[in-house]
């Protein structure tokens, strides 16, 4: 595990190079079999994706996994730091303009507690946990992966187990996209600051 890692990363996670870290190649099969074991009816589930493989789904949470939804522009900034500063991420989608980041069931619960007592909380935009009694509409395993698709897998599902952040993990991610946020709104201005004490003086009237 990197030093650069938060303090619960967890050891086995792989890492990757960075032309490969975000997987848009599709589901496979391992990674279709673990999203429909989320529903009640698996099998059902399969055979819908085989009937119509472009067509969305809806999954319940709270079982197999748990949904962190976000905007997307943060959503990308949180990617980036699970992925460049962190131990990875989890199954991500995007849907409509948003991201859906898989986390461990319990992260929907736990992760808005956590924000309400980090100094850095206020400045991460409204979130969307979805947990126990929720459902989330995620893409097709076979939607196209091309970048300018509106509902697509940024991080495809690629295995029957997958890992998946926890709360710690993602409180941390969104920490740090909330200062990458910040930083990068500071305007820096060439021109030193005016200082408002000092004396004006007319010379309008000077010969």
């Amino acid at each position: 595990m990197s030093a650069t890692h938060p303090p619960f990363a967890p050891a086995h996670t792989p890492r990757v190079a960075a032309h490969d870290r975000f997987d848009v190649s599709g589901v496979t099969p391992e990674g279709a079999a673990w999203l429909a074991s989320a529903g009640t009816y698996p099998r059902s589930a399969l055979a819908h994706w085989e009937a119509r493989p472009s067509a969305p789904v809806v999954l319940p949470c709270g079982s197999v996994f748990d949904v962190v939804n976000v905007p997307a522009i943060f959503g990308r900034r949180m990617l980036d730091r699970l992925w460049d500063e962190g131990p990875g991420s989890g199954p991500v989608a995007t849907y409509r303009g948003r991201m859906l980041l898989f986390a461990a069931p319990g992260t929907a619960q736990r992760l808005p507690s956590l924000l309400r007592w980090e100094e850095w909380g206020p400045a991460v935009p409204p979130l969307l946990c979805h947990g126990s009694g929720d459902a989330v509409t995620v893409p097709a395993p076979s939607v196209p992966a091309e970048p300018h698709q509106p509902s697509r897998w940024v991080v495809a599902p690629d295995t029957r187990h997958p890992w998946l952040p926890g709360a710690e993990v993602l409180l941390w991610a969104c920490v740090r996209a909330a200062r990458a946020a910040a930083h990068s709104s500071v305007q820096v201005s060439i021109f030193p600051a005016a200082d408002l004490s000092a004396n004006v003086y007319d010379v309008s009237r000077r010969h």
